[in-house]
């Protein structure tokens, strides 16, 4: 492709069966009858199928496609696809291109072969993908052909979720039944769906992939096991925003080129904090969009990595020492006649329907603060999570000063005025003035508003954005009608009520839910002992915050509004356990090997070398002292101790209880690994370098 003569607006949806897509090639009525469904969430008629099936083949084949696939997320947090083709033999030696509305609608996987935490066994194995109208099918381009991607759920023969995508789809419903309660009482009874939507950044690390298959750690694990840190680090502040190399941006403009065609809207790209770091985000989408498209740019990502020689890392912590990935997920809610309903406009303290859907915000985060440290939980983020680069694993709101001070009036008796926005002047004549926001911004909270949505900042760069959406949406759908239900019940359906009663409803609110809100540092160790005096969690560890999952508020909360079942629930506790077991059970592995067939090895090999040039020096007569000997010989000694200790960890008793396993694997095992590393890092520091086996932080993080 000339990328010159191929302007960007011609790209975006290039690959995309979108609603302009649809409007030229379906019959008006089915165009109709679907626009309903996707803009105003209206149940779909099924008898549409057969005539969109035909128009998306048709439209596939046009571009190359030989083949269609049901995507679905299942609980690995990952991407399947089940490809199937379009040609089916005619009976008289030739084939016909075939795709009906039963093959657009349903797929048939293998419901056993996936986590499932017990919903599905070998021997109930069925399970089926079911059409999402409300994401886009599209077009996925390879060297050889190109294939239609049709984005599923994925459920159970039983009807239970064995996915990522359908819960998020019941909460973006729950959320919208109440938040439609809340609008009616301010008078707006149009009808038209509210829907969360979100915005993820996400950070990536990139690496040589020379680099990458010589680690068998970043091959395994996505993650260095061992590694003594580099001479220079981020200590200088210098690759922040800095030049992006000429290779990797050849590799983001591709990458971006990519994801237009699939009507992917990413916007921004700059180098991240810690060398080899960057980052790329998209504008906002509904939830259930942005959900799929996020799998689809991380896809993206590290496939047009492999085409540049780079290995594109999403783990949250590749490389100690330096900055950890996340994925700050940006959060917000609104709909087509009343646009985003977490904007305070200019005066917050007269916006009284923000103040209530904020209100709802800040009562949810407080109330089930637990859940939403228990869906950023895993073995990789862990490493990231309180590192003083990222939120603690305290769950806390910044609000900033504006609407601290709003909500600070409100428990004084009512809000009457809202700090305004400035002027900055910086005293350049040539510079013209800025507008400056009624208060500042912060990074060391995990769940911020920063101006017209909240950001999670602590979600992980390798993980789905679907998880903490559930999270979002069905707190907030909780809290919007607990306060719903109050006004309706304080003002009777009379208008001239609402003012005064809402007034009390948000003093409440303030008063017993205000503890979340906390504008400070959030690194400090102050801040830990504040914290625990507000009464608010600190869950350090995934072991620490699963089992949230199966408290009784949060199972009557998801079962309440349908979003997911108790079984459901338990399904997912089970899961993530295992997922935790099994990071951390390959991580050892890993580091047993490492530690013995290429750390020791060489530490052996140049402790031979100091050794025989002792003993050469002691025949010629010359004087020498055995410092390096010295070290080296009580490092590989301990090395070698370290190795058993590790060894005599994983000699537990097996046991049937998840938790008690990840609980072992999280308090002993971890702890054995870091003594084995800490010893190969200080031989790192030792041994010769034409002698060490594996490509250095240095090198990794600095070759590009």
């Amino acid at each position: 492709m000339n990328f010159k003569d191929t302007p960007t607006g011609e790209l975006f949806n290039a690959n995309v069966f979108s609603k302009a897509v649809m409007k030229q090639r379906l019959p008006k009525p089915v165009f109709a009858t679907l626009s309903r469904t996707i803009d105003a969430g209206e149940k779909l008629d099924c008898s549409t199928a057969d005539a969109v099936a035909s128009a998306m083949k048709d439209w596939a084949i046009e571009k190359g496609a030989t083949h269609y696939a049901h995507v679905f997320y299942p609980l690995t947090g990952f991407t399947a696809e089940k490809h199937d083709s379009f040609l089916s033999p005619d009976g008289e030696g030739g084939a016909l291109a075939e795709f009906s509305g039963k093959q657009l609608i349903q797929g048939e996987p293998d419901g056993s072969s996936f986590p499932t935490g017990g919903i599905r066994v070998t021997f109930e194995a069925r399970g089926y993908t079911i059409w999402d109208v409300t994401s886009p099918a599209y077009i996925m381009e390879n060297p050889n052909g190109t294939t239609l991607c049709i984005p599923t759920a994925f459920v159970s023969w039983t009807g239970e979720a064995l996915d990522k995508k359908t819960p998020v789809l019941r909460s973006m419903q729950a959320l919208n039944i109440q938040a439609q309660r809340i609008l009616k009482l301010f008078g707006h009874t149009d009808g038209a769906m509210v829907s969360s939507t979100a915005g993820p950044e996400q950070e990536y690390f990139l690496v040589d992939r020379n680099f990458y298959f010589a680690r068998p750690d970043l091959l395994n694990a996505g993650r260095t096991l061992m590694g003594a840190p580099p001479p220079k680090g981020q200590e200088f502040d210098d690759h922040y925003f800095g030049a992006i190399p000429d290779r990797v941006l050849a590799f983001m403009l591709e990458s971006e080129r990519e994801l237009f065609k699939l009507g992917i809207p990413v916007k921004t790209r700059h180098n991240e904090v810690a060398p080899g770091q960057f980052e790329i985000a998209p504008m906002f989408e509904f939830a259930n969009i942005a959900t799929d498209h996020q799998q689809l740019l991380m896809t993206t990502l590290k496939r047009t990595a492999e085409k540049y020689g780079m290995a594109c890392l999403m783990h949250e912590k590749p490389f100690a020492g330096v900055n950890g990935s996340g994925k700050h997920v940006n959060w917000s809610m609104g709909s087509a006649t009343q646009g985003n309903l977490m904007d305070p406009g200019d005066t917050p303290h007269e916006n009284a329907q923000f103040l209530l859907f904020c209100a709802a915000v800040i009562r949810g985060v407080h109330k089930f603060q637990g859940l939403l440290r228990a869906v950023v939980a895993s073995a990789s983020n862990d490493h990231r999570l309180g590192a003083n680069e990222a939120p603690p694993a305290i769950i806390s709101i910044f609000l900033g000063d504006q609407l601290t001070d709003v909500f600070e009036q409100i428990k004084g008796g009512g809000a009457n005025s809202s700090i305004p926005k400035g002027t900055l002047t910086v005293g350049v004549d040539v510079l013209p003035p800025l507008p400056k926001d009624a208060g500042d911004r912060n990074r060391t909270s995990p769940f911020a508003f920063t101006g017209n949505r909240f950001e999670f900042r602590a979600v992980g760069s390798n993980q789905s954005i679907a998880g903490p959406l559930v999270a979002m949406n069905t707190i907030v759908a909780d809290s919007l009608d607990y306060c719903a239900t109050r006004l309706e019940e304080a003002t009777g359906g009379d208008p001239s009520k609402l003012h005064g009663e809402l007034q009390k409803l948000l003093t409440e609110i303030i008063n017993e839910h205000g503890a979340v809100v906390f504008n400070g540092d959030g690194y400090s160790d102050a801040w830990h002992e504040e914290a625990e005096k507000r009464g608010l969690l600190n869950l350090k560890t995934t072991t620490d915050a699963l089992p949230v999952l199966q408290s009784e508020e949060v199972k009557e909360l998801f079962g309440k509004y349908a979003v997911l079942s108790e079984r459901e629930l338990s399904s997912r506790l089970d899961t993530y356990l295992e997922q935790y077991c099994n990071s951390i059970s390959v991580e050892v592995k890993l580091t047993l090997e490492m530690a013995r067939t290429m750390i020791f090895p060489a530490a052996i090999r140049y402790q031979n070398e100091l050794a025989s040039t002792c003993a050469n020096l002691k025949m010629l007569g010359y004087e020498f002292d055995t410092d390096t000997l010295d070290t080296m010989t009580s490092l590989v000694k301990a090395l070698q101790d370290s190795i058993a200790e590790l060894e005599a960890t994983l000699e537990e008793p097996e046991t049937d209880d998840l938790l008690a396993e990840a609980s072992n694997y999280c308090h002993v095992v971890l702890p054995a690994m870091g003594k084995v590393r800490s010893i190969a890092d200080k031989l790192e520091a030792v041994v010769a370098d034409d002698l060490w086996p594996l490509p250095t932080y240095q090198e990794m993080l600095f070759i590009k």
